[in-house]
């Protein structure tokens, strides 16, 4: 909670600041849609936040404006309510997970935090690189592996529908409770790429007729009305399950979880708050909303 809270302190200040000594009033509201609107709420969550506080105000008649900022807090942990959904593994064995996301938002970094929070939970893990297009990231989800002591199937230069529909079969053989499958790091803009995705789900499909079981986005928190745009793009292509939102620990601006609850209510699985790799944290609606009001 500390390191969200300080993840999200520069929203928090600003929210927090239309409170001080104001009266409830329009200026008051118009001041929290500038401070919403700042913190890549979007228009629409903006919108629909002002129009639930004011009637939450009108049913409860609070004395000041301290008792707002509470209102508001309950407001946003209800529009953020539905996001807040646990990640489920032993349904299937293996459980393929499928994870995709822009170069430098912490894809492979997460994976190998989440291949730590799976392997904690006592789940047997095998991870799948099938980013072969950058070296680095096989280079880097190798470490990851040594790190958590898992077993990694890769293919330097390999093809990654190909290395993707291995891992797959030796999860199936070595009876693994988790596939996690490392895909390219890539923008929704460059349609060649969101091709070869399909072509790994597709393929992973062919390998397992019920996987992949869980896709998942990784969004960097720090993007704002981007990360939207591209949770739009990568669900459109590839039908999400669940994101995964990280650098919540430098300068984020959370507001864009509201968004994303009002405009595309994926669930959120985990945040990141850190870089250690126990620095994932399950989604928690409420706490979100305290740490966003500072």
């Amino acid at each position: 909670m500390d390191k969200l809270k300080s993840g999200l302190r520069k929203t928090g200040t600003s929210i927090a600041a239309t409170f001080v000594n104001a009266q409830i009033d329009d200026a008051l509201y118009e001041e929290l849609e500038s401070a919403l609107l700042m913190a890549d709420t979007g228009v629409k969550a903006t919108e629909y936040l002002l129009e639930d506080l004011r009637r939450r105000v009108r049913n409860t008649m609070p004395a000041n404006a301290a008792q707002v900022k509470v209102l508001l807090a309950d407001a946003i942990a209800d529009l953020l309510k539905p996001l807040e959904k646990p990640l489920v593994i032993g349904k299937h064995t293996p459980t393929v997970i499928m994870v995709a996301g822009v170069n430098g938002a912490g894809k492979t970094t997460s994976i190998g935090k989440l291949t730590k929070h799976l392997a904690n939970e006592g789940a047997s893990v095998l991870l799948a690189a099938a980013d072969t297009f950058r070296a680095a990231a096989r280079e880097q989800l190798l470490v990851w592996a040594d790190r958590n002591t898992v077993e990694i199937v890769s293919n330097a230069g390999g093809d990654p529908s190909a290395v993707s529909f291995d891992a797959v079969k030796a999860g199936k053989a070595r009876g693994k409770d988790v596939v996690l499958v490392d895909t390219a790091g890539r923008l929704p803009t460059q349609l060649h790429l969101m091709d070869e995705l399909k072509k790994i789900k597709r393929v992973v499909n062919k390998a397992d007729a019920t996987a992949p079981h869980e896709v998942l986005l990784v969004i960097d928190g720090n993007t704002g009305q981007n990360a939207l745009a591209q949770v739009r793009a990568f669900d459109e292509i590839l039908g999400l399950t669940g994101l995964i939102v990280t650098k919540l620990d430098g300068t984020a601006k959370g507001g864009v979880l509201c968004a994303i609850a009002r405009e595309r209510p994926i669930p959120v699985y985990f945040i990141g708050v850190g870089e250690k790799l126990e620095d994932l944290e399950t989604f928690d609606a409420r706490e979100f909303a305290q740490a966003l009001l500072g």
